[in-house]
């Protein structure tokens, strides 16, 4: 089991860039494939990306790729997502998700998940 923790969250302007943390409680966390969702008010959460065990592959969602970078570091628990050239549109709470399959490819196969943090992106 693990249990994830985000950070970094905050009010930021369009243009401007923000880098979230998930800290992983636990000596597993090299086992987990890792993902990044977000969820705005009124609508359904939506995936941004992952990253691979070894970070040797990541994923993006359309919306943001070339915008979004997610990154880990095994030695010390924590999985990044560094997001530049923000917009008012990724405005969301953003969950980072620790899954056991081998390519996850829908929420449903995440089975940890962080209690989120809030990004606000003002135009």
């Amino acid at each position: 089991q693990v249990q994830l923790v985000e950070s970094g969250g905050g009010l930021v302007q369009a243009g401007g860039s923000l880098r979230l943390s998930c800290a992983a409680s636990g000596r597993t966390f090299s086992m987990y494939n890792m993902g990044w969702f977000r969820q705005a008010p009124g609508k359904e959460r939506e995936f941004v990306g992952r990253i691979s065990r070894r970070s040797d592959v990541t994923y993006y969602a359309d919306s943001v790729k070339g915008r979004f970078t997610i990154s880990r570091d095994n030695a010390k628990n924590t999985v990044y997502l560094q997001m530049n050239s923000l917009k008012p549109e990724d405005t969301a709470v953003y969950y980072c998700a620790a899954s056991t399959y081998s390519w996850p490819t829908s929420s449903s196969e995440y089975a940890y998940w962080g209690q989120g943090t809030q990004v606000t992106v003002s135009s």
